[in-house]
């Protein structure tokens, strides 16, 4: 495989904006239910369940709730209720799984403790039939359409859309919700972007740290992860302010460092590490809205903070899938590795 274009991964990243489009066309009722069931009856506290690239959409969930509706989110631990058999009390809480199949047997297990408990279980899976969406109290489908590359693109950002849909119609903030309503154009923007440094810069690393922090963090999370799956590249995501607790100490003028910043009150903390270890004469690459200079992977002015890590994800998708064929990779079939993993 000698073209990038020519992969699974490519046509279905480049089809995401199209597909938040028309999730947020055919979600607009039911969220909108959501959100009035939401407001008469408050939760006390928000728990997400997910496990991959689904996880990850889950650490973006919790700071968008946590930053835009002030409730306190936690990541629940799949493995409590399905291995240790453990109930957790969850009454008043909003439950929030995220799957793209729906059928993991942990997440399905995990959903009918909160429902037994008394949450309020809300769904957001790919497959609108699923045994997870026929448990739930509320089905958020996600509409990207069928995803045959093993490595999560679209369903993904649509997983990030769906998220941002709800609590901007929650909050009723007004600037959120207009951000939401031009995102789609805007991912058509961040397609076109041009991080050809980056692949050229990465096709004979074996390690790289990619640093996020607040919003940004998940972004990070999920680059990392499809560092490792489509291109056999070791990863590590961290928060630009955890890195400099110890793991900062491996950063040297041979470990590449891919940054990205947010164009919110976290960005200007997360560009000065990225700095510091250009100091250092590591390779780094910085991905911020508005950001110019040597080493700055070019982003379209964001809608909104909230939005910018779909842009980021959205411009690296690109850069990723290239990379994995530039590396001698097949991004579709990953070694080892199936579309749907179920576990227990």
């Amino acid at each position: 495989m000698t073209n990038p274009t020519t992969t699974k991964m490519h046509a279905e990243a480049a089809e995401a904006a199209d597909a938040v489009a028309r999730q947020f066309a055919a979600n607009a009722a039911v969220i909108d239910a959501l959100v009035a069931r939401l407001k008469q009856q408050p939760p006390r506290f928000i728990v997400t369940c997910a496990r991959g690239s689904s996880d990850h959409a889950a650490t973006y969930g919790k700071y968008l709730f946590e930053t835009t509706l002030g409730l306190v989110t936690a990541s629940a631990s799949p493995s409590v209720g399905s291995v240790y058999a453990v109930k957790p009390q969850l009454e008043g809480a909003l439950f929030i799984a995220i799957s793209q199949s729906g059928k993991s047997p942990d997440l399905l297990r995990n959903a009918e403790i909160a429902k037994s408990a008394g949450a309020q279980v809300v769904a957001l899976v790919n497959v609108a039939n699923s045994p997870l969406a026929q448990l739930a109290d509320t089905v958020i489908p996600l509409h990207a359409g069928p995803e045959n590359s093993v490595a999560a693109t679209k369903s993904y950002l649509c997983s990030l859309a769906a998220l941002l849909q709800l609590t901007a119609r929650w909050s009723g903030d007004a600037a959120l919700l207009a951000a939401v309503e031009k995102l789609p154009d805007a991912l058509r923007e961040a397609w076109k972007q041009d991080w050809s440094p980056l692949v050229s810069g990465l096709r004979l690393a074996n390690n790289l740290f990619v640093l996020g922090r607040g919003l940004g963090l998940a972004a990070a999370q999920e680059a990392a992860l499809k560092f490792k799956e489509t291109c056999g590249l070791h990863a590590e995501a961290f928060s630009s302010a955890e890195v400099k607790h110890g793991p900062m100490a491996i950063v040297n003028a041979d470990f590449p460092v891919l940054v990205f910043a947010q164009d919110d009150s976290t960005g200007d903390g997360t560009a000065a590490v990225a700095e510091e270890f250009r100091k250092r004469g590591a390779p780094v690459w910085l991905a911020r809205p508005g950001a110019h200079g040597a080493g700055v992977l070019p982003l379209p002015a964001s809608l909104h903070p909230a939005c910018t890590p779909l842009l980021t994800i959205q411009a690296f998708y690109g850069a990723v899938n290239a990379l994995a064929v530039a590396r001698g990779h097949n991004p579709d079939v990953p070694p080892h590795l199936n579309k749907v993993t179920e576990t227990v």
